[in-house]
């Protein structure tokens, strides 16, 4: 068996299914760990969305931040701009099947006999594996219980930025989003910058990347994740960032997670 984890569709069916062939992906034995934002940007939402759904177990899948963004739209919180491709979803047929099929998705997925835990955007330097799972697990307990709607009400904002254990209500629900679904630049106290979106080295100081902030208590994690496309396939101790703008005319990476690491590209084009 093999296990891959690929870095955000964003709607590119087209990408993603050339880059399972070129693996030799076999749902019946395989796995595949995807970092989130299934949806959105590319041409193929719908059809990226039906088919992540259609793998069944074979595919493990995280939620970022505009898989969230459908679900508050579904819910009437936001419209979609100019640049969205997630209206085909809401005028889908089966909408309210594949809709309660992604909010029910994960934030954060552990594997301790493979070694590698996946999120979406990152974790602020206080959180340990634990702490992280904990926030995680409230989260989906919101999102999958009879309240999601009044969760999507109020959970777009900056507010607030840095993490305390007191924190409670939706604040704690908020600060929990933007740290695993929208997080790049922190300060060195870990408050949560929302300004900078360029790659690492063109943020101003002290902004430093959420994986770069002295003390971070997940420093012992192997943590795959994606979101930050500007940065691309980045790759350090600990750190596995895969968002390679496969959705901007880049490509898709797959990281093979079982046995020594390795990775695989597949060329997106012209996909718009």
């Amino acid at each position: 068996m093999a296990v891959y984890a690929i870095g955000d569709p964003q709607g590119c069916l087209a990408p993603l299914r050339r880059l399972l062939a070129r693996l030799e992906f076999d749902p019946g034995q395989d796995r595949l760990w995807i970092v989130g934002d299934l949806v959105n940007r590319g041409p193929d939402s719908l059809a990226t969305l039906r088919f992540v759904r259609d793998l069944g177990e074979s595919a493990i899948t995280v939620l970022g931040n505009h898989d969230l963004t459908l679900l508050a739209a579904a819910h009437g919180v936001t419209a979609p701009k100019k640049k969205d491709t997630y209206q085909e979803i809401l005028d889908a047929p089966d909408r309210d099947e594949l809709l309660d099929w992604l909010r029910r998705q994960p934030l954060l997925h552990h594997d301790p006999a493979l070694g590698y835990t996946m999120i979406h955007a990152g974790l602020p330097p206080q959180w340990d594996l634990a702490t992280a799972m904990g926030c995680a697990r409230e989260l989906e307990a919101v999102l999958q219980g009879p309240d999601h709607g009044e969760f999507f009400q109020a959970m777009f904002g900056a507010e607030p930025r840095r993490w305390d254990p007191a924190l409670g209500g939706m604040d704690r629900l908020r600060f929990i989003t933007n740290c695993l679904t929208r997080m790049r630049f922190l300060y060195p106290d870990g408050s949560l910058d929302f300004e900078q979106k360029g790659p690492p080295g063109s943020q101003p100081p002290p902004l430093l990347p959420w994986f770069e902030v002295p003390g971070r208590r997940s420093a012992d994690l192997t943590l795959v994740f994606g979101h930050w496309a500007a940065m691309g396939y980045r790759e350090r101790p600990g750190i596995y960032g895969l968002e390679s703008g496969c959705v901007w005319g880049n490509c898709m990476t797959a990281l093979r997670l079982d046995g020594p690491p390795f990775t695989v590209t597949e060329d997106c084009g012209d996909i718009r």
